[in-house]
């Protein structure tokens, strides 16, 4: 006679509850997976309830406001994260700070791609006023960790204005390089936003002492063999038939 084998027991699943924090960080997770995406009017909060494994409810009590407080919420988080990429160790090459910021930017709108087409371009249904501003806060804190790299406390006028046009160049980049199936690389993108940036910086030099002052500090610190350096020598080769403007 054979005797039967014990049933066997299992432990019952841990389930641990989520601390409020962590609930509402886990659907701003999902919710800017989805915004990554889609356009904002295309995510529903059915989408994000599904996509964190949660009730429709659930997503209303952390977000009481719906779909527009979930957005900007999102929108702040996706800020902050755009805000830091910017922000780099003050060693080494200018250009090698910029490099190093570019290639984590540059992640983020690969990463983001419809979604960071929404934040720019603007046109969606759920932007207002809050939504604009939260856009321009990233913009002029991206400008300010650059002035840092800069080191310069009081940056003159047409020097401030130079970081926030070339700030305002690479968004535009961005969302050409994303209309044009993400060709050239990211790579390729960064070097040459590299060096439109030092050109941007040394246009200035040319009718602003204090923007010269900072040229040259930084150039110092500039390696013939890096970005400034190849830059430097390639532009005589093309201005080599300007001599008549000289």
């Amino acid at each position: 006679m054979t005797s039967e084998a014990a049933p066997t027991t299992r432990a019952p699943r841990a389930y641990r509850r989520l601390s409020v924090e962590e609930r509402r960080r886990q659907l701003l997770t999902a919710a800017l997976s989805l915004f990554a995406q889609r356009v904002p009017e295309d995510v529903s909060l059915d989408d994000v309830a599904e996509a964190a494994g949660v009730s429709r409810p659930l997503v209303y009590r952390y977000f009481p406001g719906g779909k527009q407080q979930l957005y900007e919420a999102a929108l702040r988080s996706a800020a902050e994260e755009l805000e830091q990429c910017f922000a780099e160790a003050a060693v080494g090459p200018l250009t090698q700070r910029l490099g190093r910021a570019l290639d984590r930017y540059l992640a983020f709108v690969d990463g983001h791609d419809a979604g960071f087409s929404a934040l720019l371009q603007g046109g969606s249904v759920v932007e207002t006023s809050r939504t604009t501003a939260i856009v321009d806060g990233v913009r002029r804190a991206a400008a300010e960790h650059i002035l840092d790299h800069l080191d310069v406390p009081e940056p003159s006028p047409r020097l401030r204005m130079t970081v926030r046009m070339w700030i305002t160049s690479v968004e535009a980049a961005s969302l050409i390089w994303l209309d044009e199936g993400k060709r050239p690389s990211a790579g390729e993108l960064r070097d040459w936003l590299v060096e439109q940036f030092m050109t941007c910086l040394v246009t200035a030099a040319g009718s602003d002492a204090p923007s010269a002052s900072v040229v040259r500090r930084a150039l110092a610190m500039e390696s013939a063999e890096g970005p400034a350096g190849v830059l430097a020598r390639r532009l005589p080769a093309v201005l080599a038939d300007a001599a008549h403007l000289l």
